[in-house]
């Protein structure tokens, strides 16, 4: 099939990679010229395990080009993607001034019947002012379809390889058919491709995104409950998780959720809520206490070393919002630094993947360490921020030497706190009693 990508972001790379995999032409199309001559040299500006390979692959085999000519990528493609950003704006909608312009570019272009795919995350009504749009600059004939992504950055590749459904929201017999043929590679194991009206796949996207912070925040709220009482909240999670009924994913306690999809999708659901006269405390008790856990982890560091931090250097682990991707977008570390440093704290951190997004952010604020111990050289302690594999089972005795006091501040609950205190170090995690240290190690 041919087909084109409008947009090379996190979302329309990974798929038009994956669309050119299953033996598809794909023209992928960016304003970004620069970007894009990386591309076809196989530069990836983002982090996501296999991508990279796979972009190699399709650009030598011919099946996947780029292209700033966003009019010849329409003309020659069936199914246009659109998959541009949709930033969150000042009162927290979604900002679909591309996603309008491309539309725009699309209608301009168009010449023969077209699937135009709205990819992008975009509120429940956006296939309607699109299909305007468009209709005001052609007289040929297409189709908009609501199609949404059900990434996880980490795992972008496997789960548009694999997915565990496909949503399509489709309005017409015949996109709806071109939709499934799209599709039907992809879903050989019987996974289900859901068909829905247009209205109802636009809020799918969100109630699913929605529904995971929920449930991240409920376990955040459940954690602190059981720091106050003494309870463990890793053993009250896996007693939950035992219940077929409730699962076991997004329940583990931390920082809070963070990245391009859930804070922004759970603002733009409060304002599509708001707008159409709907209570929502839920997801507004979900927002407001995403944003209080950072502040909880924070407080535990202030308890510990006082609200003035001069003098203070903090040894980090792990900048990226989770791991597997160097996004930094709504990242914890963003907030638990900056407070560090407002109290006068030096900061000497390290992630693997992570560091261009960083100096972005911090600039020559804090101290980018070549190796995680590096990190912790004559550090007053460690926080872990994300939880990276090769965090995971580190040498307690090396970080210890390396400290300036054995203390470690865990916003993952990574490391057992019993053995950590027999080996004296001072732990402090999330919903967790803290074990005092043995002096005698």
């Amino acid at each position: 099939m041919k087909i084109c990508v409008i947009g090379t972001g996190y979302v329309g790379l990974v798929a038009g990679t994956c669309l050119a995999e299953m033996g598809n032409d794909v023209i992928c199309v960016d304003k970004d010229t620069e970007k894009l001559a990386k591309l076809e040299k196989g530069i990836v500006p983002i982090y996501e395990p296999g991508l990279d390979e796979l972009i190699k692959v399709n650009v030598s085999e011919g099946r996947l080009t780029f292209t700033d000519n966003l009019a010849m990528a329409v003309q020659k493609s069936l199914v246009c993607f659109i998959a541009v950003g949709t930033p969150q704006g000042e009162d927290g909608s979604a900002d679909l001034q591309y996603v309008y312009d491309v539309a725009k570019s699309i209608g301009q272009a168009l010449n023969g019947y077209k699937v135009i795919i709205d990819k992008s995350t975009v509120p429940v009504g956006t296939a309607e002012k699109v299909t305007e749009i468009i209709k005001s600059q052609t007289n040929e004939e297409f189709d908009v379809v609501s199609n949404p992504e059900f990434l996880k950055q980490g795992a972008a590749v496997d789960d548009f390889l694999k997915p565990d459904r496909v949503v399509i929201g489709s309005n017409s017999q015949r996109a709806t058919e071109i939709m499934q043929e799209l599709y039907a590679p992809f879903l050989r194991t019987g996974n289900p491709v859901i068909i829905m009206d247009v209205k109802s796949a636009e809020m799918t996207k969100y109630a699913a995104n929605s529904f995971l912070a929920v449930k991240i925040s409920y376990a955040n709220e459940i954690a602190n409950i059981c720091e106050k009482v003494g309870a463990d909240a890793e053993m009250v999670r896996i007693g939950m998780c035992a219940d077929k009924r409730i699962g076991s994913q997004f329940l583990f306690p931390g920082l809070g959720y963070g990245g391009s999809c859930f804070p922004k999708d759970v603002k733009a659901l409060l304002k599509t809520a708001k707008d159409n006269g709907c209570d929502y405390k839920l997801l507004q008790s979900a927002d407001e206490v995403n944003k209080e856990q950072r502040q909880i982890f924070i407080r535990k560091i202030l308890n510990r070393f006082g609200e003035n931090l001069s003098g203070k250097t903090f040894g980090v682990w792990g900048l990226a919002f989770k791991p597997k991707t160097n996004d930094m977008r709504e990242a914890p570390a963003i907030t638990i630094i900056n407070a560090l440093l407002e109290r006068g704290a030096k900061v000497q951190a390290y992630d693997p993947k992570a560091f261009d997004c960083a100096e972005m952010i911090f600039g020559n604020k804090i101290t980018y360490a070549k190796s995680a111990y590096a990190a912790l050289e004559d550090a007053d302690c460690m926080l872990l921020l994300t939880e990276w594999n090769e965090f995971r089972r580190p040498d307690f005795d090396r970080i210890k030497s390396l400290l300036k006091e054995p203390v470690i501040f865990d916003g993952r609950n990574q490391y057992d706190a019993k053995r950590l205190a027999q080996r004296g170090f001072e732990y402090y995690s999330i919903g967790k009693k803290q074990l005092a240290p043995l002096t005698c190690c």
